[in-house]
């Protein structure tokens, strides 16, 4: 069992926020710690349809997710968890008229 914290960060190096989250498991895909994370902040009526989004976002490169210092790029991709893991979610802005 772990503390997984999830943070959320600009490409300007700004961090947005944090929030910690007890996992029990050892090692997850990405998907899935894209849809606990998700969980953490959805109302639980609209919970599976946020999840959806945010995977589909991943998928469009709305955001790359970084465990420790290395980037994961594919969602059934097995992430190792140890006691303690900062999962971070750079968000991406698109550039003007790009």
């Amino acid at each position: 069992m772990g503390l997984v914290t999830f943070v959320d960060e600009t490409t300007t190096g700004e961090r947005l926020g944090s929030v910690g989250v007890v996992v029990a498991e050892e090692t997850l895909p990405l998907g899935e710690l894209i849809r606990r994370r998700v969980r953490q902040e959805a109302p639980a009526e609209d919970a599976d349809a946020a999840c959806e989004r945010a995977i589909e976002a991943f998928g469009r490169n709305g955001f790359l997710v970084l465990v420790g210092e290395r980037q994961i790029s594919e969602l059934d991709e097995v992430v190792c968890l140890a006691k303690t893991t900062e999962v971070t979610f750079l968000k991406l802005v698109p550039l003007v008229g790009g």
